[in-house]
């Protein structure tokens, strides 16, 4: 029987190494509806092949290498070698949680006007423990089109929802050019432009367990420094807002 498939797309850095087992965990604990099966594109972010040596051989794991050049461009590159009709996000050091793609299967398949999907997420931090993410929550159910930017813009650049479980349609992420070649909020980046030309789902029930760790890239002074944070940001508000343009005059 052909399946359908859901394409999980993570790019690894070196440090994030050794957290690649527990996100590996964390897909094979998924049960997915009848006809659908997922597939792993894991993106070294460099050719130093220790991305590889350190998965188990599984079919439904494709790594491949290539020149450094940040998250943004290994992601690219995995969606690249992706052969399934959604795309979900799993950075390396993070875990789903049990039903988190069989939840969001179902809200893309079901309605067909959704373009793209995210949910809650727990913490998880060093200890082992979980703590709910320290941000408010929407309401689960339907995101329109004005509502992500909207927040972005009165929140001083922050999101309502976390780019780090974004489940989207690949023809959609493929339209609008996929990651942003940024050195950091590539991720913000998509979900942002995805947001102003379809409607989302929020899935209230958490679907990630975003990891704290000494290591992590959004855990570093540069991450926050405003010589390029700022910048950053203000690239990520006026692709959105030139997008919503051009939407309109369709």
């Amino acid at each position: 029987m052909v399946q359908v498939k859901v394409s999980v797309i993570t790019p690894v850095h070196p440090p994030s190494i050794p957290y690649l087992a527990g996100a590996y965990e964390s897909l094979c604990s998924q049960e997915l509806p009848d006809g659908w099966a997922w597939e792993w594109l894991v993106q070294e972010d460099g050719r130093t092949g220790k991305v590889a040596a350190a998965l188990p051989t599984d079919p439904r794991i494709m790594v491949a290498t290539g020149r450094p050049g940040g998250p943004g461009v290994a992601r690219n590159m995995a969606m690249a070698r992706s052969g399934g009709a959604l795309l979900r996000v799993l950075d390396a050091d993070d875990q789903l949680t049990p039903g988190a793609l069989s939840r969001e299967i179902e809200a893309l398949t079901s309605q067909t006007d959704v373009g793209w999907t995210t949910s809650s997420v727990l913490d998880l931090m060093p200890d082992g423990s979980t703590v709910g993410w320290q941000h408010a929550d929407p309401p689960g159910g339907k995101l329109r089109r004005t509502d992500v930017l909207g927040y972005f813009q009165q929140n001083n650049y922050r999101l309502p929802v976390h780019p780090a479980t974004l489940c989207i349609r690949r023809e959609l992420a493929l339209a609008l050019g996929g990651w942003m070649a940024l050195p950091g909020g590539e991720d913000t980046g998509l979900l942002l432009a995805a947001s102003v030309v379809a409607d989302g789902f929020f899935i209230a029930e958490p679907g990630l367990l975003y990891r704290k760790h000494p290591d992590q890239i959004t855990g570093q002074a540069e991450w926050t420094e405003s010589s390029e944070w700022t910048p950053r940001m203000q690239l990520i508000e006026a692709r959105a807002l030139a997008l919503q343009d051009l939407w309109k005059q369709l």
